[in-house]
């Protein structure tokens, strides 16, 4: 039986608002798990599994549409007469448009509501993509144009990765959210697995052009799919109309961002996504050219293609691993850590390894196994800001992403340096492993799972006695 003192006359009132924040007041596990469980926002079991299968396919596309440029270089770099260096920057020009709308991104979907955001930004980059080939027509200069738009693309994608975290930590009850973020993570790996098949095909048999009306407009037919019957035509409309009020942070809206900065475990997250990412965009950007330098005669379809056959699999493996144990009792704090120690740790082993390697079937084992323990990290830093501030967990992740991504740039421009001057790719092994070890030392050290967003000890419930 719980003896309560309080303060104030309205003593009814204050024990329904009790009930209403159990999860701030009692320090206990099982109490706030259960609080937490029955809350009303969050969605119900089947429409939770509709919308993370929704988030799937949209996540699918988004790498098509990202993956299309890359696909169609060869044959806009001939079409155009582009040197290598201008196709770098026709590339590259993304990822500095996709560091800039992370954090906005994620602010606004803590304001209105991840999905809403999410549907105007697919709508967005599927008309941006679709619309790339006339753009390329259209301008004298066809690199200027197509520098701008992927330029344009990545301030419009930026804002996916974020949304999709503050919708989880506002919709989806703590002991599921591993599972959606994992699913809703291997869309990635799924989108690039389509684009390099489906895309390839159509490059060949109608031009680079149908490669991006395809991926545009699927896209585009996604967000209308997801506004008509999902949002049930209202998205956009109460985007536009609620942005001033907001509805989902009603704690982090306008104060204690430098509180929250001051905590460790704000700061574990930060910096192991950044590590985490870094190393990502290491591995997929010079694994191919690994290969081809290691193994001249190996076909390119294999080691393109098996790595993310892995990675999808491990990925939702990791989700149920991770909400399994958590509803079994175990420490959410040391689920986290536990998913992000097999991201790290154990990939890093797996990294070193392709060190000494001699044969081409083991280098692709490797490699598959590095990718996939990699994908563990959606059931741990990724997942692990929402634990922290659910109120505000878009902005955040956005924060997180913008440090990753300029990271990952540096990283990748670094390793091409060591690969240079040591002839070596050991080096640049070494180094991911390093930089994963040292990340993964942070998170374990400081992570935990408590919210931090909110000011507990100011609480006018002064004890609760169980």
């Amino acid at each position: 039986m719980a003896v309560v003192q309080k303060h104030g006359k309205n003593a009814i009132s204050d024990l329904s608002n009790l009930k209403a924040n159990a999860q701030i007041v009692f320090g206990g596990t099982g109490i706030q798990k259960k609080r937490t469980e029955s809350n009303p926002i969050y969605w119900p079991r089947p429409l939770a599994r509709v919308w993370t299968v929704v988030l799937l396919l949209g996540t699918c596309l988004l790498y098509c549409a990202r993956v299309a440029m890359p696909i169609c270089a060869v044959s806009l770099a001939e079409q155009f007469k582009w040197s290598k260096k201008e196709s770098g920057i026709v590339l590259g020009s993304f990822f500095w448009g996709y560091c800039f709308t992370q954090v906005i991104g994620g602010y606004i979907s803590d304001r209105v509501g991840g999905e809403k955001v999410v549907l105007l930004s697919a709508a967005a980059w599927g008309s941006m993509t679709a619309f790339t080939p006339v753009l390329a027509r259209l301008c004298s200069r066809p690199i200027v144009s197509m520098t701008l738009s992927r330029f344009l693309m990545g301030l419009l994608q930026g804002v996916h990765y974020p949304s999709l975290a503050s919708l989880c930590s506002q919709k989806v009850t703590e002991s599921e959210r591993g599972f959606l973020m994992s699913t809703v993570g291997s869309g990635s790996y799924l989108g690039t697995l389509v684009i390099g098949g489906a895309g390839s095909l159509i490059l060949d048999l109608y031009g680079w052009e149908s490669v991006f009306y395809v991926s545009g407009l699927s896209a585009v037919l996604w967000a209308y799919c997801m506004w008509k019957y999902l949002l049930k035509g209202e998205g956009p409309v109460i985007l536009l109309e609620s942005f001033g009020n907001g509805v989902a942070q009603s704690k982090m809206s306008k104060r204690h961002w430098l509180r929250l900065f001051r905590q460790p475990s704000v700061w574990a997250v930060i910096i192991t996504h950044l590590c985490t990412a870094s190393t990502f965009f290491t591995l997929l950007s010079w694994l191919p050219t690994f290969f081809k330098d290691t193994f001249p005669d190996s076909k390119g379809w294999i080691f393109n293609v098996i790595p993310w056959f892995v990675a999808i699999p491990s990925s939702l493996f990791s989700g149920c691993l991770s909400d399994h144990l958590i509803k079994q009792g175990f420490d959410t704090a040391q689920v986290r850590k536990l998913m992000q120690f097999f991201s790290m740790g154990v990939s890093s082993v797996f990294t070193l390894l392709l060190c000494g390697t001699t044969t081409f079937p083991m280098a692709i084992a490797f490699v598959s196994a590095t990718m996939g323990l990699t994908t563990f990290s959606h059931s741990g830093v990724s997942v692990n800001v929402q634990d922290l501030a659910p109120s505000c967990a878009g902005s955040l992740f956005g924060v997180m992403n913008t440090c990753g991504a300029f990271t990952g740039v540096i990283m990748v421009y670094f390793a091409g340096y060591l690969i240079e001057t040591t002839n070596s790719w050991a080096s640049v092994f070494a180094l991911i492993s390093v930089v994963n070890l040292l990340g993964l030392g942070m998170f374990l050290m400081f992570a935990e799972a408590r919210r931090v967003d909110i000011e507990t000890s100011k609480s006018k419930y002064h004890s609760i006695h169980i």
